[in-house]
């Protein structure tokens, strides 16, 4: 890999982004809806890999004297109808320790440690899965269910899902197509509480730390999507520090978003712009990023570190696939890839250290069945000690999980 680049952000008030969009006519996340009713008799086949990378010369992670609770990784193999759970820390061959069959086509994956129970979004329902046991024990229908299950990024059914605080609630985003809803499930019976229109192809749902608030990144609606879940009421705040010329075929367009320790939404657009949302105002702010790369999936670590995940030259942004680390104190590493990535997670290695991991589940083209995996404070002194991890089936969201040893 080449060098990585560290810059400092400079703060830029919102509106300041007037930047002409160039558009590209390939790219299935740009590109306008299917036809209703396209399907896919089932799982296609794996999509041209990448060459492998040479392998990492970097050290293992090593385990502390005061190990911290192992922990590992959910990833949904949305090329197939299984769960895996992966342990970062294997090299040789696949990273996958299990697999749990949940459903057709797996988009997001959410934990409740207190019940130990992971919540999987289908394209058939919401998968419920018992941790200990590693076996799906119940599959939530959906209010809006669909008939017509298909693989891929178009497919419709669930997509962002997110458990709230006290784990009694599930919020699932569903597509049918054409429209999109969040709908809230009793985490223990699957009844739905309610449902509520929201923008189109929710990618990402999150909730407030009090749980009263979901959030919906709407994908092709250039918003966020402010849900009240008890009282059924919603408002939609744009996102579109680029605007929205080109529509549907933009890529200037919210893919993922976390939030921060006041409660605001981050969400990096195409490694020119972290907009900053805050909830409650509707307000919108952005502060620099120097990737200007295509960017999906951002994590954020207990820190306040951030971890992007950029895809290429596709719209405005003109640089190639890389993986943007942005710490606390503003410091911005650019570490330039060979891979294109689309979710993120932060992983703590027996190390005790903070890992990002960049799942390979791009929905695009050039998809590859594994993750990389990035020690956060080695990028942060601009050293480029990352790894890659195989995981099969085109994992598409990855979230840490503590394994439950004696």
């Amino acid at each position: 890999m080449t060098p990585a680049r560290r810059t400092r952000r400079p703060a830029r008030a919102a509106g300041a982004l007037a930047v002409a969009t160039t558009l590209l006519a390939l790219g299935a996340c740009a590109a306008p809806q299917p036809p209703a009713g396209t399907t896919t008799p089932g799982p296609p086949q794996s999509p041209p890999q990448s060459p492998p990378q040479s392998p990492s010369t970097s050290a293992a992670p090593t385990p502390s004297a005061e190990a911290a609770p192992t922990q590992l990784l959910l990833a949904t193999q949305a090329e197939r109808d299984t769960l895996a759970v992966v342990d970062p820390a294997v090299r040789r061959g696949s990273a996958v320790v299990d697999e749990i069959t949940v459903g057709t086509a797996p988009w997001d994956v959410a934990v409740d440690e207190g019940s130990r129970r992971a919540f999987v979004s289908t394209a058939e329902g919401v998968a419920v899965v018992d941790l200990d046991t590693r076996e799906r024990t119940d599959l939530f229908a959906y209010e809006h269910a669909t008939t017509r299950l298909a693989y891929g990024e178009y497919r419709r059914g669930g997509l962002g899902l997110a458990v709230s605080p006290d784990g009694e609630r599930v919020h699932v985003a569903v597509s049918t197509g054409d429209a999109a809803f969040l709908e809230t499930l009793d985490a223990d019976t699957g009844e739905a509480v309610s449902s509520v229109p929201v923008g189109l192809r929710p990618f990402d749902v999150l909730v407030g730390d009090d749980g009263d608030e979901v959030y919906t990144v709407d994908h092709d609606g250039f918003t966020v999507t402010v849900v009240d879940p008890e009282r059924e009421r919603a408002r939609a705040i744009e996102v579109a520090p680029f605007g929205r010329e080109g529509g549907l075929a933009s890529f200037e367009k919210p893919h993922y978003a976390v939030l921060d320790d006041d409660g605001d939404l981050l969400l990096p657009y195409q490694g020119r712009a972290l907009a900053r949302v805050d909830p409650g105002t509707g307000d919108v702010t952005t502060t620099d990023l120097t990737a200007d790369s295509h960017q999906h999936g951002v994590a954020r670590a207990d820190d306040g570190t951030l971890v992007i995940a950029g895809n290429g030259p596709f719209g405005n942004a003109g640089s190639g696939p890389s993986i943007e680390v942005v710490g606390p104190d503003g410091a911005d590493v650019v570490l330039p890839t060979d891979r294109r990535h689309e979710t993120v997670t932060v992983w703590r290695g027996p190390d005790g250290e903070a890992y990002g991991v960049l799942a390979g589940g791009y929905t695009q083209q050039e998809a590859w069945d594994g993750a990389t995996v990035v020690p956060l404070a080695a990028a942060l002194d601009g050293a480029d000690e990352s790894y890659e991890i195989t995981i099969p089936g085109r994992p598409q969201a990855v979230v840490p999980f503590e394994e439950d040893r004696p």
